[in-house]
């Protein structure tokens, strides 16, 4: 089982010819809103891929409609908190070619308390996942917590800061982040990936697919990217990191889990949309990719 602490946001979606510079003001051509937040979305995914994934988290009094639609999408929601402060949302930007920026109010993704947590791990068992992101507080309690219960603990480093990634350095054992982020950490830590104290780390490469570097095997692999029209890059790391725990929760070897992220993510950036639109399973293993 996963248990994800992260993120629950409201996506504020605007759809602009070209990204906004400083100072810049321009008219969005179209807005929808939808459930987002990295942790959300990686909820979803990894629901979506046929684990069992319980989310760790809070929402204002305003989220209960963020958390109706987890329920839907198959995430147990027993551990989202409705406590007094607004429920995150952030606003995204997207241009004609599907490239975006996004702005984060973190809101009551800041609220959630070590008790919230200890009581989610203590339903845990040894070998379940602890799935976490840059997006929350708590973290190097829960990931404390989760070593001490025998926790596997898998960690997307974004929004990245080399901080916090060595505030937890010590108990990951899966290391997801792009490779913008993996050359950041390596200038931080003066240590190339290979040498971090990391069971497996996996680098995304956006068009170019990704790689994974096994510090416990000695070895670098690379994949390719499944070719697809891009449409919406948001969310795709989301479901790649999503998928890719998934399979390793349940039972896959690394390669085939990989690859089943990679397929996700190929699906994802040809659609608009975060949480809402991550494909599931089915679509995957029907979908020709040659």
């Amino acid at each position: 089982m996963i248990w994800n602490l992260g993120s629950i946001n409201a996506d504020n979606f605007y759809h602009l010819t070209h990204l906004p510079a400083a100072g810049e003001t321009i008219a969005a051509q179209r807005f929808h809103q939808g459930l987002g937040g990295k942790g959300a979305n990686m909820s979803v995914a990894a629901a979506r891929a046929a684990a069992r994934v319980a989310h760790i988290g809070a929402v204002g009094k305003d989220g209960k409609w963020a958390v109706d639609r987890l329920l839907e999408y198959g995430v147990d929601t027993r551990h989202i908190a409705a406590v007094g402060v607004a429920t995150g949302h952030a606003n995204i930007n997207v241009d004609a070619r599907g490239e975006n920026n996004i702005v984060l109010f973190p809101g009551a993704n800041h609220a959630i308390t070590e008790q919230m947590i200890g009581a989610a791990l203590s339903e845990a068992s040894s070998g379940d996942f602890l799935l976490m992101q840059n997006e929350t507080n708590g973290q190097e309690y829960a990931a404390r917590t989760a070593k001490a219960l025998g926790l596997r603990f898998a960690y997307a480093a974004a929004p990245f800061s080399a901080d916090a990634v060595q505030a937890v350095i010590k108990q990951i054992d899966l290391l997801v982040l792009n490779a913008v982020e993996a050359a950041q950490l390596q200038e931080a830590m003066g240590q190339q990936l290979e040498d971090l104290p990391i069971s497996d780390i996996v680098v995304t490469l956006g068009a170019d697919g990704c790689k994974w570097v096994s510090n416990t095997g000695k070895s670098v692999s690379e994949f390719p990217a499944y070719p697809v029209d891009v449409v919406d890059t948001t969310g795709a790391g989301d479901t790649f990191t999503g998928y890719l725990v998934a399979g390793l929760d349940r039972g896959m070897a690394m390669q085939d889990a990989i690859d089943l992220a990679l397929r996700a993510g190929a699906l994802m950036v040809a659609r608009e949309g975060t949480a809402d639109v991550i494909p599931d399973l089915k679509e995957i293993q029907d979908h020709d990719f040659s």
